[in-house]
């Protein structure tokens, strides 16, 4: 769909789909939910509704780790809205049991309401099998989408493997176009494989139907695109070529985390993916504008570089950008570092008295994971041990593998393979706090401070070159806005790219300081750009309320307001909450899009107790409370909430 708004100041508001609570609801949110959470937004003066992606994720609640690139969730399929399922009158009762057992200001049994959801689809297609199966227009349909039909095998295949990753399966762990052929034209299959199309013919059919309807009351919808894909998925399964599953993808350590981030999805191969002129994103794009008249582009500065993890690492410490900053041994010899010293720079030594100091039993580690340098009481890590996950798959004590792992990241350089050559070197994130590193003279550390600043201007050059050649690819495929998360270590070039195409970056005020200045002030909100998307919080984030109540900074926070406070409220009473979105909202970003939690914090009915609760996401963390929060209220008892509503409405204006 095309985005309308063209640079009109819009407000919005961010909602899961599967948060949304209506009278028709089930026990979570539905597609045809949207079109009655549309009509409360309109009412509210919103402008565009942000959503979560929606594709099939299986038996994981995060979002961000679909099995597809293309492929909708089949979880929000309204099955009382099928034609089929007149004919079926016992799944539906079903699952409005289940939908019955719901309690007040629950959040939604992700696990348990895609059981019952699954099975009571799997019962209304088996009722009407018959017609299914003859059914013209579903035909058309799989013909119109040429990746139903590796998305389907894919799934059969993993069902009948125990919803194991196809890493695990005995056969078909790497299918040739033959075999994908094959497979779907096997008649033995043929009713599994059908069931899978049928879903999405249902599921795009129930989306297509709320999200015109959203287009023509004049509200935008703007969708999510993850960069990455879960290594775990039909398309890296079917489609290899376009993938390196050799590493894997994160985010190098930060303030908020000295861990980094291990994502585990695959990296990809762009230049496969260009000499196929980038068929993959112009297929996903052109999905998404099935619905979608603006989308975000998920951790758009993987676009310009990846931090890349080598696959035996567990935590985000030891990787590297690719494109990246490298070092030849040629270049570390020539400034007169030997062998030897290179390697004491590139490989992690301990200590032999650290090892008697720090550990129980020194012997019996030295002889799973170490190898002692000849006459000396030094140690490095044996050959077998390659990443993190060769230390925790050690019989060891935690407290022992704990200590390794910590000498594991204790080097300067990583020795990195690049081209078939491992004569490459690169810093890691941690260089200046290595021993390796404390231990050479100024001139050395100088020498080398030169010849990596000789190089990061051609690397930030090819930083540039890639993100301008991928995101201009992307904004030329369709007529949608798209809209760039662009937080963590952001390289200088991407704001410049991001204005040179008109996308709006994304700016969480509570995150916007001028790191550099002293004190770090935060940015003013007169300061924003006019070309971005501004938001008091999003799904990986605590809520306003609480980072108000539990967290730093809101005595500095109220500075950029232009707002008089006799005193700063430790809490975030309802007055207050009104005083900074009316602030937030005043910004110069084009478009203002505020978590539904946000403004049900307005009043006091519809707070919960414990702010934290309303949080959608924890990150880092893998538990039944992600993803799963839901409205503690219903959208029509809010659409009658006069006093509510024009509060908000206030808000939207934007004045």
């Amino acid at each position: 769909m095309k985005y309308e708004s063209g640079t009109k100041r819009l407000f919005g508001i961010a909602v899961p789909l599967s948060a949304l609570n209506t009278e028709n609801s089930w026990r979570l949110g539905e597609y045809p939910d949207l079109a009655a959470f549309a009509g409360l937004a309109k009412k509210l003066g919103a402008g565009i509704i942000q959503l979560l992606p929606l594709n099939d994720t299986g038996s994981q609640s995060s979002p961000y780790s679909a099995l597809s690139a293309f492929a909708l969730h089949p979880l929000y399929i309204r099955a009382s809205d099928l034609p089929e399922a007149a004919a079926c009158p016992k799944a539906v009762a079903e699952l409005s049991a289940f939908a019955a057992k719901a309690k007040k200001g629950e959040r939604f049994p992700y696990e348990a309401a895609l059981k019952n959801k699954l099975e009571a689809l799997r019962e209304i297609y088996d009722t009407s099998e018959k017609g299914i199966l003859h059914d013209a227009e579903l035909k058309r349909f799989i013909q119109k989408k040429p990746w139903i039909k590796s998305y389907a095998v894919y799934k059969q295949l993993k069902a009948a493997n125990s919803e194991k990753s196809w890493k695990d399966w005995p056969l078909y762990r790497n299918p040739s176009m033959s075999d994908l052929a094959a497979l779907w034209q096997d008649s033995s299959r043929h009713k599994e494989l059908m069931f899978y199309a049928w879903l999405q013919y249902r599921a795009a059919e129930q989306f297509s139907l709320v999200a015109e309807a959203v287009h023509k009351m004049g509200i935008e919808l703007l969708g999510d695109l993850p960069i990455l894909m879960n290594e775990d998925s039909a398309d890296v399964w079917a489609d290899r070529q376009n993938f390196d599953t050799s590493m894997k993808a994160g985010a190098p350590p930060d303030m908020y985390s000295d861990a980094g981030q291990n994502w585990g999805f695959p990296l990809y191969n762009w230049a496969a993916m260009k000499e196929s002129g980038h068929s993959f994103w112009k297929a996903r794009i052109a999905e998404a504008a099935n619905y979608y008249s603006a989308y975000r582009i998920d951790h758009v500065l993987g676009f310009f570089r990846i931090w890349a993890l080598e696959e035996k690492e567990e935590s985000g410490r030891l990787g590297r950008y690719i494109p990246g900053l490298l070092i030849k041994k040629e270049e570390l010899l020539k400034l007169g570092f030997s062998d030897e010293r290179i390697t004491w720079l590139s490989e992690p030594h301990i200590y032999g008295f650290e090892l008697r100091e720090k550990l129980a039993h020194p012997e019996h580690i030295e002889e799973l994971a170490l190898k002692r340098m000849e006459n000396e009481d030094l140690y490095l890590f044996n050959a077998e041990i390659r990443g993190e996950a060769d230390i925790s798959a050690l019989a060891l004590q935690a407290d022992a593998k704990d200590f390794l792992k910590n000498c594991w990241h204790n080097r300067a350089f990583l020795k990195v393979k690049e081209n078939d050559d491992a004569s490459f070197y690169t810093p890691v994130w941690t260089m200046e706090q290595s021993r390796s590193w404390n231990s050479l003279s100024a001139e050395e550390k100088g020498s080398i401070r030169q010849l990596l600043d000789s190089k990061l201007q051609p690397v930030e050059k090819t930083w540039e070159e890639q993100g301008t050649e991928l995101l201009s690819m992307l904004k030329e495929a369709s007529d949608m806005l798209p809209c760039a998360e662009d937080l963590g270590a952001v390289p200088d070039c991407v704001p410049v790219v991001l204005e040179k195409l008109g996308i709006p970056g994304l700016r969480i005020p509570r995150w916007m300081r001028h790191w550099k200045k002293a004190g770090q002030p935060f940015v003013d909100l007169a300061e924003y750009d006019e070309l971005s998307v501004c938001t008091p919080s999003v799904h990986d984030t605590s809520t306003l309320r609480a980072w108000w109540d539990k967290e730093e900074g809101k005595e500095e926070f109220v500075k950029i307001l232009a707002a008089d406070f006799a005193s700063i409220p430790q809490k975030l009473d309802t007055e207050t909450q009104e005083i900074v979105l009316k602030a937030l909202a005043g910004c110069k970003s084009r478009l203002f899009v505020v978590q539904l939690q946000d403004i049900l914090d307005l009043d006091d009915i519809y707070r919960t107790v414990n702010p934290e609760a309303d949080r959608i996401n924890v990150p880092g963390t893998l538990n039944d409370f992600n993803w799963t929060w839901k409205m503690p209220i219903g959208i029509n008892s809010l659409f009658m909430d006069e006093a509510w509503c024009k509060l908000v409405s206030g808000i939207a204006a934007r004045e």
